[in-house]
C-alpha cells in the first residue's frame, strides 16, 4: 500500500510583524489615538497581522478588554495575533480570546563595538515570507570564570537586492540593513531592521528601524514612496510629496517623535 501524501509540515520561520505597543488601559483613549493614526494612512494595516505589545501596562496587573480590541481591530483592517509581554492575568485574558503568547524580543540598536548580528532576509508575496538562513558566530569565552560571560560577537551582512521589487513583495533585512538598486514600485515594501538604502525611485514604501532602533535612516534616490516609516513613526503622502523632494534625493531621519525628511546632496 502506498505511503499516504504528508498532509502539513511545520516549520519555523522569522516573519517581519507589526507590534502595536499599548500603554494605556483607557480603551476609549486607545481608539480614539488609533483611529486618527488609522485616517493617515487607512490601507497601510489592511490584513496585517499585529501583535499587542502589553509591557507598558504590565505593572498596572488591570486586565483589558481584548474581544473588544480585537474585534475593533479587525474592524479596521488589523489581525491581532497574540500578545507581547504583559501580566499573567493580561495574558491569561489574552488567551481566552484566542490570542498567543509571543515571546519577548529585545528592540534595541547595536552599540558601536557589537558587530551587526546574522541575517534571515526574504522576499516574498505580502501574503507569505519565507526564511533565509543567517550566519552566526560562537561568543568569546570570558577570560575569568568569576566574570559573567560577554555577549555573542555575530555577524549580519547587509541584505543587497538588485532587482526590481515588484508591486505586492515585500523585502525584509532582519537585524540587517537593506540597499536596493533597482526599482521599488507603488505596492511594494521594504522593511529592514537598519537603514534602507534606495538607488532607484522608491514608489513603493519603506520601513527602516523595525525593531525599534530610532537611528535607523532611509536614503532614496529618487523619493516618490506612499509611506515611510523610521521605528514605527510614519509619514504617509496623501497630498503629495513636497516639491522641494519630490522625485529628489532624500534623507529620512527621526527627530524625536517626528519624521524628517531632508534634501539629499549627491
Amino acid at each position: 500500500m502506498p505511503a499516504e501524501t504528508p498532509a502539513y509540515r511545520i516549520r519555523t520561520a522569522n516573519v517581519p510583524l507589526m507590534v502595536l505597543h499599548i500603554t494605556t488601559t483607557d480603551l476609549m483613549q486607545f481608539k480614539s489615538q488609533l483611529l486618527q493614526k488609522l485616517a493617515q494612512a487607512p490601507d497601510f494595516f489592511s490584513r496585517t497581522p499585529v501583535a499587542l505589545g502589553l509591557g507598558g501596562i504590565a505593572s498596572t496587573e488591570e486586565s483589558l478588554d481584548f474581544q473588544d480590541i480585537t474585534t475593533f481591530m479587525r474592524a479596521h483592517g488589523m489581525l491581532a495575533v497574540g500578545v507581547i509581554g504583559g501580566s499573567a492575568t493580561q495574558r491569561e485574558a489574552a488567551a481566552k480570546v484566542g490570542l498567543g503568547a509571543l515571546p519577548e524580543i529585545s528592540a534595541r540598536a547595536p552599540r558601536p563595538e557589537e558587530s551587526p548580528p546574522p541575517v534571515a532576509a526574504s522576499i516574498a508575496p505580502l501574503s507569505q515570507q519565507d526564511e533565509l538562513p543567517g550566519l552566526e558566530a560562537s561568543p568569546p569565552s570570558s577570560q575569568e570564570d568569576t566574570l559573567p560571560a560577554p555577549e555573542a560577537v555575530v555577524f549580519r551582512p547587509t541584505l543587497l537586492i538588485d532587482k526590481p521589487v515588484r508591486t505586492g513583495q515585500r523585502v525584509y533585512a532582519e537585524g540587517a540593513n537593506l540597499v536596493v538598486t533597482a526599482i521599488v514600485n507603488a505596492g511594494a515594501e521594504l522593511i529592514a531592521d537598519g537603514d534602507i538604502h534606495v538607488y532607484a525611485p522608491l514608489r513603493g514604501r519603506a520601513l527602516a528601524g523595525a525593531n525599534g532602533n530610532t537611528q535607523a535612516r532611509i536614503y532614496v534616490h529618487s523619493l516618490e514612496a506612499e509611506l515611510v516609516s523610521i521605528a514605527g513613526y510614519f509619514q504617509v503622502f496623501e497630498e503629495g510629496i513636497p516639491e522641494a523632494l519630490r522625485a529628489k534625493p532624500t534623507q529620512i531621519f527621526l527627530s524625536g517623535e517626528r519624521l524628517e525628511l531632508h534634501p539629499l546632496r549627491v
